[in-house]
């Protein structure tokens, strides 16, 4: 699997990663109401990525924010 580059990762945070369908379901819903034609096209990007993944390699990216991570260390 191609790693996601930094921008589709940061795109993707912003976002509920809980799960692979929702996370899409979240990008889509965002195409609505962006006029930005770079944000569209990346988020187009990362959608086209996720659909050819699998629920199995989503969850193996780890998209945990940093700060529940270091609840998680400590």
């Amino acid at each position: 699997m191609e790693k996601f580059t930094v921008e589709e990762m940061a795109l993707m945070c912003i976002f509920d990663t809980s799960s692979r369908a929702r996370l899409m379901e979240d990008l889509r819903e965002s195409l609505d109401d962006t006029d930005d034609a770079d944000m569209a096209e990346l988020t187009r990007q990362v959608l086209d990525r996720l659909d050819g993944m699998t629920d199995a390699e989503f969850d193996a990216l780890g998209l945990d924010p940093d700060y529940i991570l270091d609840e998680q260390e400590e």
